[in-house]
């Protein structure tokens, strides 16, 4: 059975709220300041010295994160009790994640030999948006071993179009017939 990282079930409980309270958006902007505030790593460690009386705690999250969602404050508390603060950026993240699939919209890592420029990944979203039936946006990266063409991780699906993996189907073919 696949693990599910922490900060992603924070996040889905997040998003969860979010639909059923209609407050897609506003938890996207808590969840943003709360990381923000996590990277201060003085403060951090401030948060969770267990010295410092929770009542206290509390009242320096509300004064540094300002107004943000209520729910999303009570998140912020939990991590702070649980020691778990340094989640929030990946919380965070999972949470834009999860929010793009909620509107239908997917992300793709894409490894290509040799930098795309705009048109190529538009391009490329749209081809593979075609595949997936869902608005796709790319994140690319570079990998010169590939050779050429290119390699897409759209969540749990591999899409291996490089020229070195199609080398290397050749070259097992060859093997298994030179026997």
């Amino acid at each position: 059975m696949a693990r599910i990282s922490p900060g992603k079930r924070y996040a889905q409980a997040a998003l969860e709220l979010a639909v059923e309270k209609d407050e897609l958006e506003s938890w996207k902007v808590s969840l943003r300041k709360i990381a923000e505030l996590a990277e201060d790593e003085k403060l951090v460690a401030l948060l969770e010295s267990p010295k410092l009386p929770f009542l206290v705690k509390k009242s320096l999250l509300e004064e540094r994160l300002g107004k943000i969602n209520t729910l999303a404050l009570n998140l912020a508390c939990l991590l702070v009790s649980k020691g778990r603060l340094k989640l929030a950026n990946n919380i965070s993240q999972e949470y834009d994640r999860l929010l793009d699939a909620y509107h239908g919209i997917e992300h793709a890592e894409v490894v290509t030999a040799l930098r795309l420029d705009d048109e190529d990944k538009e391009r490329l979203a749209r081809q593979l948006g075609e595949i997936m039936r869902r608005k796709v946006i790319i994140d690319a990266q570079v990998d010169p071993s590939i050779v050429g063409g290119f390699i897409a991780k759209i969540g749990d699906r591999l899409i291996d179009g490089s020229i070195r993996n199609k080398l290397e189907v050749l070259r097992k073919s060859l093997v298994g017939t030179g026997r």
